[in-house]
């Protein structure tokens, strides 16, 4: 008997094999549901960078791109929730295309994990200069005055820069024209020319115009005004809750580890608050706002129902 008592006592002082790998044993995905170039799949690869040095794994950014989003979405919220695939959504993936589009292959409620803000871009009212206004209150009662005359340009129906403009219209109560564009590039260079009065859209791309004095820039988007650029107010100093943000987070599939969950939100929030980052964010017109993962879910719940009730209201479909 005493010796049974003794193997015991030894076997339960003998290290025991850790119930759990530390985690990341092997390289980690990162979808971007987007094309190159843009700011999912530049700040997923400054991300990628880091933590893959850090953590001894790389972590591959591969671009999965395709109707709006949806089809690397999908492809994460089908993998195993084991941490090893990940997704760079956005506010279109995660918040509007659910409503946009008639049929979607994911829940975006259901099928992921929210795990970490990453930026929020902000965004700039700019208008022509042949338009007879220098700030919104006067672009509303130019808009009251020639109601259905004034034009917005959007990157394409469903974007945010179309998002944007139906909620300053409903906000402000004016009717202004909608011109959808494919993309950014032919928006901005048709606005550029004077075939549209006004967008809305990121500051990188419009601000340089604005400097050159080729555009006018009247307000930002955001609910206060930013610290590189304090001569733009906020269009919420006009219409009072007004925010439009074109920010983008990590999510992974639905029912992942808690402490893979935690280990990736610490991660992201320490590259994001590196010095030449934040400096990277003022340049472009953005910011990192720190949210636990419950924070980012209930902010991603807020800004779908938020959405949900403009394109329900304006009936605006992406598909």
């Amino acid at each position: 008997m005493r010796r049974i008592v003794l193997a015991l006592c030894a076997l339960l002082a003998s290290p025991a094999a850790p119930a759990q790998q530390a985690y990341p044993q092997k390289p980690i995905r990162y979808i971007v549901p987007f094309p190159a170039g843009g700011i999912a799949d530049i700040f997923a690869r400054i991300i990628g960078a880091r933590l893959g040095e850090r953590w001894g794994q790389p972590i591959v950014v591969e671009n999965r791109a395709g109707a709006g989003g949806n089809i690397g979405a999908d492809l994460v919220a089908k993998s195993a929730p084991d941490g090893y695939t990940l997704l760079m959504g956005s506010i279109g993936t995660q918040a509007l295309n659910a409503n946009l589009y008639r049929s979607m292959p994911y829940d975006a409620a259901k099928d992921f994990t929210p795990i970490a803000l990453v930026i929020e871009a902000e965004s700039l009212l700019a208008l022509h200069p042949s338009v007879a206004a220098n700030t919104p209150q006067e672009l509303i009662a130019l808009a009251r005055a020639q109601s259905g005359k004034l034009t917005c340009g959007s990157a394409g129906v469903g974007t945010t820069s179309h998002l944007a403009c139906e909620l300053f219209k409903s906000m402000a109560k004016v009717d202004i024209v909608h011109v959808p564009y494919k993309g950014n590039v032919p928006a901005i260079t048709d606005l550029l020319s004077g075939q549209t009065s006004m967008i809305f859209a990121t500051m990188p791309t419009v601000l340089p115009h604005v400097k050159a004095g080729k555009l006018k820039g009247i307000a930002v988007l955001g609910n206060t005004r930013l610290p590189a650029a304090p001569e733009f107010p906020a269009l919420a100093e006009t219409l009072p809750g007004f925010e439009v943000n074109n920010w983008v987070g990590t999510f992974g599939p639905a029912e992942m580890p808690a402490p893979v969950v935690e280990k990736w939100n610490a991660a992201i929030l320490a590259v994001m608050s590196a010095p030449e980052v934040r400096q990277r964010l003022v340049n472009e017109g953005a910011r990192h706002t720190p949210m636990a993962p419950g924070q980012f879910a209930a902010f991603v719940a807020a800004e779908t129902a938020k959405w949900a009730k403009l394109i329900r209201e304006v009936g605006i479909h992406a598909d």
